[in-house]
C-alpha cells in the first residue's frame, strides 16, 4: 500500500512538473483563436485574456476551502479558518514546494488580477461588516460596552506595544519593509492585538444560542465599540505610514475626519430621504437604490484610498450610515452576501495563506516570539475583559467567558495583518507569526466558551438570579416545585404552547377558539344580581381564569450574515412578525391570554427550541401542527395538490416531530389538519378548466365567493385503548367537550380473550430489535385496571350538559385488528358532514397492548417512518382517506399519570 501511494504521488508530481514546465508562465501577444486546440495549455497566463487562468485559480481555492470547511464546521470552527488553512496549503508552506506548481497555477504576473478581485471583495465585505454593526446596541448598553470595550482594548494594546519593542528590533529589517519609527510600529502591533473579530463573534454566539444571554449582549455591545475604534486606529496607522512627514499625516487625518462628518451630516440624511421616497425601507431596496448604495460604497472607498487611508475604511463608513429601520440593512446584505462570501472572501484569505510561509519559523527565537504573541493576545483580552465584566457585577464564570470571546481574532485580524503586509510594516516572517496567533485564538474561542458557559450552567444561573434556587442548585422554596408538579398533573390545559406555521394558521385559529371558550353563566345565588343588571342592560358572564397561549414561530438560522443579523434583531421580529401578530389578535378576540415570540435557530435545533420554550414557560401542553407540504421550512407559495406521499415523506419534518416527541417533558399533540375550520382539504386538485368562446380550455383564475360556515359544530372521535397517552388524550377530549359546539364519541376498545400473548414495540420506535412479548396478565395488572377505573370514574362524573354531548361505546377487538377497526369506526363516526367546521379523530401515540409488527417486505418506507413518528393508530388514520383531521397525543414524562 505504501509503495502504491508513493508511486501515485511521484506520478502526480511528475505530471504537474511536466505540464507547468511546458507552459509558458506569461504571454503578452494575442492568444491563438483555437485555444487548447492550437496547443495552448489552459493554465497559460495571457495579459490580454487573464480570465482563463483566474477561473482555474478561483476554482481550486473555492474547492479546497469547501472541502476543508466541512470537517472543521463539525468542530464548531468558522469558515475563515478553512480559508486561511487552504491558502497555507496552496502557498510556500506546502504546494509551492512542488516544482513548477507556483509558475503553472499562481505565476507572479497573474497575482495582480487575483489581488484586484480579492480586494474588491474585501471592500464589499467591510461594507457588510458596517451593515452588521448596529450602533443602537452600543447606545442601549453603553455603560457595559464602554467599560468592557475599553478594558478589552487598553490592556492588550499596552501589552502589544511592549512586545512590539522586541519584534521591532528583531524582525523590522527582515525583508522588504519600510523604514518607520518605533512609535508607528508599536501603534500597528498594539492595534492588531487589541482588535476583536465582530463578525466571527456574531456567528459563534448565534451557533451557541447565546445572543440573548447577559454574556452575548455584553460581548456584542463591547464588540461594536471595539470594532469602530480598531478601524479608526488602523486608519491612523496607515496614514502615518503612507506619509513621510508628520504634517502631511495630520492633514490626512483631518481630511478623513471631514469625510466622516460629510457622510454623517450631508450624505446620510439625503440617502435616508431617497430610501423613504422610493419605498426602499418599507418594501425592501429597489434595484436602483442598490445601485446607489454600491456607488456610495465605491466612491467612499476611492476617496479614503486617494487621501492615503485604506479603501476598506470608506466602505465600512457607508455601512455604518445605512439605516436598520424596516430591515433595510438585512435586505441589502441578502442581495450581495452570497457572492462575497462564496467567491470573493475565499480568494482574499487564500491570498493571506499564500503570503504565509511556515518555513520562516525556523529558529528558536522566532518560535519564542510566536508563543509570546499568542500569550499576549490571550492574556490581554481575557484579563482586561474579565476584570471589566466583573466590575459590572457579573459572576466570575460569565466574566471569564466574556474575556475569552473578546480574544477572538478571526477574519478582522487577518485583514489588519494583510494591510500591514501591503503597507510593508510587517515582514513576511512577522506576518506569519501573527497569522499563527490569529488561527490559534480563533480556533480556541468556541471550545473554551462551551467549556466555561455550557447550557446547563446558563439555565442554573438564570434560576439563581431569579431567586428560585441557591448556588448549589437546591430550590429555595419547595412550594414552587410541588406547584409545578401539580400543574403538570392537572387534567385541564391552562398554559398552551403552539408552534406557529404559516400554512397551519386556519386550523390553529379554529382549534384555539374551541379551547378558549371557557365562560360560565352566573351562578343561581347571584341570579338576583343578574336580574338587577339586566334591568340596566349590563349583563355579563363570570369568567374563569383564561387559557394562556404562547405562540412560538421559528425562522431558520443559516450561516449567512443576514440570518445572523435577523437573530440579533429577534426582538423586532417578535413585535412585528405578521404571523405572530395575526395569532395574537385572533386569540385576544376569543378570550385567550396570548403571548408570542420569534426564535431564529438552525434547522436541526427546531425541536430543541420548542422543548426549551415549553420548559421555560411551564407549559402543560404543546401543540405542533403537521406541515401541509411535508417540509420543515415555510414557503410563502403553497403548492397545489400536495399528495399524501409528499406530505408524509419529508425526512427533515419527520426528524423534527420525532425529536420533539422524544425530548418532550409535558403532554404534546401533533395535529394533522384535513379541512379543519372549513378550509379546503389537503390534496385537493387543481381548479377545473373552463371553456371560453374560442373553445380553448383555460384554467379558471376567478374563485367564487365562499359562503360562511353555517354549521359551526365539530364531531370528535376518540378510540380509548389504554396507556398513559390515551389517559392524557382522554382528559384533552373532555376539555374540548366543554365547548357547546363539540360532540364527542368515545369508543372503549376491549381486547378479546383470545390474545394470550400480545406483541408490543418499544414506544415510538417500531424496530425489529425492540420487539418484546408481554403476558396478558402483566398488561391487565399494570394498565388495564387503571384505565378501566379512570374511564368509569369520568363517565359517572360527567355533568348533565356534557353527558348530552359525550357518547360512550364498547367495542371488542383483537390486537392484530385494532388499527383497522379504529379506522373503520372513525369513517363511520366523523367526516360525514361536509357542511360543518371540520371533525377530529384524537388518538394516543403509544399503546402497550397494540400489535405493531416489524416492517414487512411490502410495507412502504413512508408507512414505516410514520409509525415510528406518530404510532400505529396515527399512521393508519393520517394516511387513510378519512375526511377528518387527526390529533396524536403523547403524555409528558416517562409514562407518568396525567
Amino acid at each position: 500500500m505504501a509503495t502504491l501511494t508513493a508511486t501515485a504521488t511521484t506520478t502526480l508530481l511528475s505530471t504537474v512538473t511536466v505540464i507547468t514546465s511546458a507552459a509558458a508562465a506569461t504571454t503578452t501577444g494575442p492568444a491563438p483563436q483555437g485555444g487548447i486546440l492550437d496547443g495552448v495549455l489552459p493554465n497559460v497566463f495571457n495579459t490580454s485574456n487573464p480570465i482563463q487562468l483566474f477561473i482555474i485559480q478561483a476554482g481550486i481555492i473555492i474547492i479546497i476551502c469547501r472541502l476543508l470547511h466541512y470537517p472543521l464546521s463539525l468542530l464548531g470552527q468558522p469558515r475563515v479558518i478553512a480559508e486561511v488553512i487552504a491558502g497555507i496549503l496552496l502557498g510556500p508552506s506546502v504546494l509551492f514546494r512542488i516544482p513548477g506548481f507556483q509558475n503553472g497555477i499562481f505565476p507572479n504576473a497573474s497575482m495582480v488580477v487575483l489581488n484586484n478581485v480579492a480586494n474588491l471583495g474585501l471592500i464589499l465585505f467591510l461594507f457588510l461588516i458596517g451593515l452588521e454593526v448596529d450602533i443602537r446596541m452600543f447606545t442601549s448598553n453603553w455603560r457595559v460596552a464602554l467599560s468592557v470595550g475599553l478594558a478589552g482594548m487598553i490592556l492588550p494594546f499596552g501589552l502589544g506595544c511592549a512586545i512590539a519593542w522586541g519584534l521591532y528590533h528583531q524582525f523590522h529589517n527582515d525583508g522588504n519593509t519600510v523604514d518607520i519609527n518605533f512609535g508607528v510600529y508599536a501603534l500597528f502591533i498594539g492595534t492588531a492585538l487589541a482588535i476583536t473579530a465582530f463578525p466571527v463573534l456574531c456567528r459563534i454566539l448565534s451557533e451557541l444560542n447565546m445572543l440573548g444571554t447577559p454574556v452575548g449582549v455584553t460581548v456584542l455591545a463591547a464588540g461594536v465599540g471595539n470594532d469602530v475604534v480598531g478601524w479608526i486606529l488602523l486608519a491612523l496607522c496607515v496614514a502615518l505610514v503612507n506619509n513621510g512627514s508628520g504634517l502631511t499625516a495630520l492633514w490626512v487625518l483631518l481630511v478623513a475626519v471631514g469625510w466622516v462628518l460629510f457622510l454623517v451630516f450631508a450624505i446620510r440624511p439625503a440617502f435616508h430621504w431617497a430610501l423613504r421616497k422610493t419605498g426602499s425601507i418599507q418594501n425592501g431596496p429597489s434595484q436602483g437604490m442598490i445601485a446607489v448604495t454600491l456607488l456610495l460604497v465605491l466612491t467612499s472607498a476611492w476617496f479614503t484610498s486617494m487621501i492615503g487611508v485604506h479603501a476598506i475604511f470608506g466602505a465600512f463608513l457607508v455601512g455604518l450610515i445605512c439605516p436598520h429601520d424596516g430591515g433595510f440593512a438585512i435586505h441589502v446584505t441578502e442581495k450581495i452576501e452570497d457572492l462575497v462570501t462564496v467567491l470573493f472572501l475565499p480568494l482574499y484569505f487564500a491570498l493571506s495563506g499564500l503570503s504565509t510561509n511556515l518555513g520562516l519559523l525556523n529558529d528558536g527565537i522566532t518560535w519564542a516570539y510566536v508563543i509570546g504573541v499568542i500569550a499576549v493576545a490571550f492574556s490581554g483580552k481575557i484579563i482586561g475583559g474579565t476584570l471589566a465584566a466583573k466590575a459590572m457585577k457579573l459572576v466570575w464564570r460569565e466574566s471569564f467567558t466574556i474575556g475569552v470571546l473578546m480574544s477572538c481574532k478571526g477574519l478582522v485580524e487577518l485583514i489588519v495583518l494583510n494591510i500591514g503586509l501591503q503597507a510593508r510594516i510587517l515582514s513576511q516572517r512577522t506576518f506569519t507569526i501573527f497569522v499563527v496567533m490569529a488561527l490559534v485564538t480563533t480556533v480556541s474561542t468556541t471550545p473554551l466558551t462551551k467549556w466555561l458557559y455550557p447550557p446547563w450552567y446558563r439555565k442554573k444561573l438564570e434560576q439563581w438570579k431569579r431567586g428560585e434556587i441557591d448556588w448549589d442548585g437546591k430550590p429555595l422554596d419547595d412550594t414552587s416545585q410541588s406547584a409545578s408538579l401539580a400543574q403538570i398533573q392537572d387534567t385541564k390545559i391552562r398554559r398552551l404552547l403552539v408552534y406557529l406555521r404559516l400554512d397551519s394558521l386556519p386550523s390553529l385559529f379554529t382549534f384555539i377558539s374551541l379551547l378558549g371558550d371557557d365562560n360560565e353563566r352566573p351562578k343561581s345565588e347571584e341570579a338576583s344580581k343578574v336580574e338587577a343588571d339586566d334591568v340596566t342592560g349590563n349583563v355579563s358572564t363570570i369568567r374563569r381564569r383564561p387559557l394562556e397561549v404562547h405562540a412560538l414561530r421559528i425562522l431558520e438560522l443559516t450561516e449567512r450574515t443576514s440570518s445572523v443579523m435577523k437573530l440579533a434583531e429577534s426582538d423586532d421580529y417578535t413585535r412585528h412578525d405578521p404571523v405572530v401578530n395575526a395569532f395574537r389578535t385572533f386569540s385576544r378576540l376569543h378570550d385567550v391570554a396570548v403571548s408570542g415570540s420569534v426564535v431564529i435557530a438552525p434547522e436541526d435545533s427546531y425541536a430543541q427550541s420548542v422543548v426549551t420554550q415549553a420548559s421555560d414557560l411551564g407549559s402543560d401542553f404543546v401543540l405542533i401542527p403537521w406541515s401541509d407540504v411535508g417540509s420543515i421550512k415555510e414557503d410563502q407559495s403553497v403548492p397545489v395538490g400536495t399528495s399524501s406521499e409528499d406530505r408524509f415523506s419529508g425526512k427533515s419534518h419527520l426528524d423534527f416531530i420525532q425529536t420533539a416527541l422524544e425530548k418532550a417533558f409535558c403532554n404534546t399533540g401533533i395535529f394533522i389538519s384535513n379541512g379543519f375550520g372549513g378550509v379546503a382539504p389537503i390534496g385537493k386538485g387543481r381548479p377545473g378548466m373552463r371553456r371560453t368562446v374560442s373553445n380553448i380550455s383555460m384554467p379558471s383564475t376567478r374563485e367564487a365567493a365562499v359562503l360562511p360556515v353555517a354549521d359551526k359544530s365539530h364531531k370528535v372521535f376518540f378510540p380509548y385503548l389504554g396507556g398513559a397517552d390515551d389517559r392524557a388524550a382522554l382528559h384533552f377530549v373532555l376539555q374540548l367537550a366543554r365547548n357547546p359546539l363539540v360532540t364527542v364519541t368515545i369508543a372503549h376498545m376491549n381486547y378479546s380473550e383470545g390474545d394470550d400473548d400480545i406483541v408490543a414495540m418499544s414506544e415510538g420506535h417500531p424496530d425489529p430489535s425492540s420487539i418484546v412479548s408481554f403476558s396478558k396478565s402483566v398488561i391487565n395488572t399494570e394498565v388495564t385496571a387503571q384505565d378501566t377505573s379512570l374511564l368509569s370514574t369520568l363517565r359517572s362524573g360527567l355533568s348533565p350538559a356534557l353527558a348530552d354531548r359525550v357518547t360512550f361505546t364498547e367495542i371488542s377487538v383483537t390486537a392484530s385488528s385494532a388499527a383497522k377497526r379504529v379506522a373503520e369506526l372513525a369513517k363511520e363516526t366523523v367526516g360525514n358532514n361536509s357542511r360543518n367546521a371540520g371533525d377530529i379523530v384524537i388518538v394516543g401515540r403509544r399503546h402497550p397492548k397494540l400489535h405493531a409488527s416489524a416492517r414487512i417486505a411490502d410495507q412502504s418506507t413512508v408507512e414505516y417512518d410514520m409509525q415510528k413518528t406518530i404510532g400505529v393508530l396515527g399512521q393508519a388514520l393520517a394516511m387513510s382517506d378519512l375526511k377528518a383531521s387527526v390529533l396524536v397525543i403523547q403524555a409528558g414524562g416517562s409514562g407518568v399519570e396525567h
